[in-house]
């Protein structure tokens, strides 16, 4: 099964130059913690716990402060056309629960949520990938199988 036919289409964005009230506006307004930066191409992902750790706990005026000074570049994000058990894989790996998806212009196309996953897969592939997400990797518990395989 490809990620495409699972995942979350028209997912909501903000640029990198908006505020960081701004993008809280819009996980409030969808009731999300993670919104993808794009300019064009994805740039980075701006979450929740970036904005108060990054900016409310440094006093920065949030109608202010950019987006780009305070999201995390670089975010993990697989292709539309990959296989849901690649995402399983990389949501252990990264211990993240939710990868952005993108075309091979590096467009943004959707999300592919643990919550997809657990939808498709009547939970079983879910909960297996949760477990591997939440595990200690300070402990050493790290890899396994998400049960995509």
């Amino acid at each position: 099964m490809k990620v495409k036919e699972i995942m979350t289409q028209g997912a909501e964005v903000v640029s990198p130059s908006a505020s960081i009230q701004k993008a809280a506006k819009k996980m409030k307004e969808a009731n999300i913690g993670a919104i993808p930066v794009c300019e064009g191409k994805l740039q980075g992902m701006v979450t929740d716990r970036d904005i108060v750790i990054n900016a409310v706990s440094e006093g920065s005026n949030p109608a202010e402060t950019a987006v780009s000074e305070v999201m995390s570049k670089g975010a993990e994000w697989i292709h539309e056309d990959e296989a849901v058990e690649k995402a399983c894989q990389k949501m252990e790996q990264k211990q993240i629960r939710r990868l952005p998806v993108i075309n091979h212009q590096k467009e943004l196309v959707g999300m592919l949520a643990l919550a997809d996953i657990a939808t498709e897969a009547k939970g079983e592939k879910a909960a297996e990938t949760l477990e591997e997400i939440s595990e200690d990797k300070e402990k050493g518990q790290s890899g396994g199988s998400c049960g995509c395989h």
